[in-house]
């Protein structure tokens, strides 16, 4: 089974210890809920989005965080911190993945 799809969630209910669950999705998309390890909230991407979805919704969101974003463009980033995480890196430099930027635009409302 593919990782993204033992990280995916249809259905609700509390992510298990040490994950969070986020939904995603833009204007028009069907939102999808993701669960994904507490430590991608430290990561510069995923910051990013987070940073994205407080402007978007404020910080008093209830139950699971909101993220406008494309699920395809969320994956994108998932896949990348997956990697990282995978390939052994415990720390991560912004300036490592500044070049995809331009390519997540529909995340950051660009």
């Amino acid at each position: 089974m593919p990782h993204r799809e033992r990280t995916e969630k249809t259905a609700g209910g509390m992510p298990p210890k040490g994950f969070v669950a986020v939904w995603v999705g833009q204007e028009g998309e069907k939102q999808r809920r993701f669960v994904v390890p507490v430590e991608y909230v430290s990561h510069p991407l995923f910051a990013e989005l987070l940073e994205t979805a407080a402007a978007e919704y404020g910080y008093s969101q209830k139950g699971a965080i909101v993220i406008p974003c494309g699920v395809e463009q969320f994956r994108r980033v998932h896949d990348i911190i997956d990697r990282e995480r995978g390939g052994g890196h415990h720390h991560h430099h912004y300036h490592h993945h500044h070049h995809l930027l331009p390519h997540l635009a529909g995340c950051f409302g660009a």
